[in-house]
């Protein structure tokens, strides 16, 4: 039973990027102290969350109460294990990002450029409120500022590609909001509380079989749409008008991970796995996952535009993290949660990666980068690290979560998961190896004028590239997430685990 105590530190960090913001916007003349806020900001972020790392990892949990609107309904944030987790990644590389961005917007000449900084600090502060959400309530009401605080930054071009790719993405993410109030309305009429608890807020409510499923299907609807599950995944590759730091936050640092984390918070402290299993929601949530983790990869191989190809891959790999949740066993449930954090590293070098070629050789299908990998050897050398990770190759951090997960099929019998696994795992290579082949193995007189881009763009694609081969080698390395995964497994399935 984890141990309570009363801290500021999440509310903390949640704020400090929403302080910048009025900085950031005082700044928009002075753009080396407009970048400097921001660089501020995202590395108070992430040394606060930091600082609540041992606490979750010796089952001590900050918890502060923001506004109680009624008895039992309120504002309140928790620093539980599963938060913290998804908080240091966030986190985390929104440093990084924050470093590209000025190397990419610069490198451009981005117009409106104070808004697409104000806006991203904004989004980190949603993305910490919805780690550290104590209740359903406040997991809601930080979700749906993520999407607002998301939309400057997909419509950034103005062009009008952009403004329909914004148009949509607030279509699908909003109306899900709207079944997500509802799941939240009907859970407190049924439960009485909205306080996620591990092993299930439902656990101990008798649920008729069509209340059980109804409500998984309207919470599943709910964050399924920024997990990209399909049907409800078109959104996410019409969103790649967006530029390339939109794209890498877009994959790998908030909107899809709030999704996947939200999968998981529905899964292990909405509903839990008794209910999951006695309902048979586990087994509905596992076709779903599989389906969309074949379909897109088979879409993906089809894709000429690099960033669509990336687009379509994170349709895939994010349901491996909801395929971990509904596998309900030790092994999958912590592989489902090491994806979450695999992922975001080797994606996020990716696309910092077609960034890099956007910018410097103004190229964006995957058919004119013959011969690049000689022009930009850096670049090409930390994405084939980030794509032989997603396909599984040792000693990159995706092979490490894959194997958890592979593990979890087989400890729950579910051998048609096992082999959506491999199947997957070959189409990855095939929709990938063809880039790294092109780069370094065939020849173009195309790009002998060029070389890397700016160090402000390379050195933070080397460097993710180079934490997901140290996180593969030592997954508990810096950050103990391999601990904290375990710890959250565990107890979540208690024992009930298949």
């Amino acid at each position: 039973m984890a141990e309570l105590y009363t801290s500021y530190i999440p509310f903390f960090a949640v704020a400090i990027s929403l302080l910048a913001v009025p900085f950031i916007l005082l700044s928009s003349r002075k753009r080396n102290l407009r970048e400097f806020w921001t660089i501020i900001a995202s590395l108070g972020k992430f040394g606060l969350v930091l600082s609540l790392l041992p606490d979750a990892l010796a089952h001590r949990v900050a918890q502060v109460e923001l506004l109680q609107i009624s008895p039992g309904i309120g504002l309140a944030l928790r620093a539980d294990p599963l938060g913290v987790f998804f908080a240091l990644i966030a986190s985390g590389l929104w440093v990084f990002t924050s470093f590209y961005s000025i190397g990419y917007m610069r490198g451009l000449a981005e117009h409106k450029q104070t808004r697409y900084f104000a806006s991203f600090a904004v989004c980190l502060s949603a993305t910490m409120g919805i780690a550290f959400s104590a209740n359903i309530l406040t997991f809601l009401t930080f979700y749906e500022m993520l999407t607002l605080a998301t939309y400057p930054l997909v419509i950034h071009k103005e062009t009008p590609e952009a403004i329909s790719a914004g148009r949509k993405y607030l279509l699908y993410t909003l109306s899900a909001g709207v079944l997500l109030i509802g799941a939240t309305a009907w859970t407190y009429n049924v439960a009485g509380s909205l306080d996620f608890r591990a092993g299930g807020l439902l656990n101990d409510v008798s649920l008729p079989a069509g209340t059980a499923t109804g409500l998984f299907i309207l919470f599943l609807c709910g964050v399924g749409v920024k997990a990209a599950i399909m049907p409800l995944h078109s959104w996410l590759p019409t969103a790649m008008a967006a530029p390339t730091p939109v794209s890498a936050l877009l994959h790998a640092v908030a909107v899809v991970k709030a999704g996947v984390f939200g999968v998981m918070r529905v899964v292990g402290f909405v509903f839990g796995p008794n209910v999951m299993i006695a309902f048979g929601l586990n087994d509905l949530l596992g076709i779903l996952a599989g389906l969309t983790i074949v379909v897109a990869s088979l879409l993906a191989l089809r894709e000429d535009n690099l960033k669509r190809r990336l687009a379509y891959s994170t349709v895939g790999h994010l349901s491996y993290i909801v395929l971990g949740a509904a596998l309900l066993s030790p092994s999958g449930f912590t592989g489902g949660l090491m994806h979450i954090a695999t992922h975001a590293t080797m994606k996020i070098t990716l696309f910092f990666c077609a960034g890099a070629i956007y910018v410097n050789v103004h190229k964006e299908n995957i058919s004119e980068l013959d011969g690049i990998g000689k022009a930009m050897p850096w670049t090409m050398g930390a994405f084939t690290v980030g794509a032989i990770g997603l396909a599984g190759v040792p000693p990159v951090n995706g092979f490490v979560s894959k194997w958890f997960l592979g593990a979890g099929t087989l400890e729950s019998g579910n051998v048609g998961a096992l082999l959506i696994l491999l199947v997957s795992g070959l189409l990855n290579a095939g929709y990938f190896f063809p880039i790294i082949h092109k780069a370094f193995f065939k020849n173009s007189t195309r790009f002998e004028k060029y070389g890397e881009a700016s160090k402000l763009m390379v050195l933070p694609l080397v460097a993710t590239a180079i934490l997901s081969v140290l996180f593969g080698l030592w997954p508990n390395l810096f950050l103990r997430l391999y601990d904290l995964s375990t710890s959250i497994a565990m107890s979540v399935l208690g024992g009930t685990a298949r």
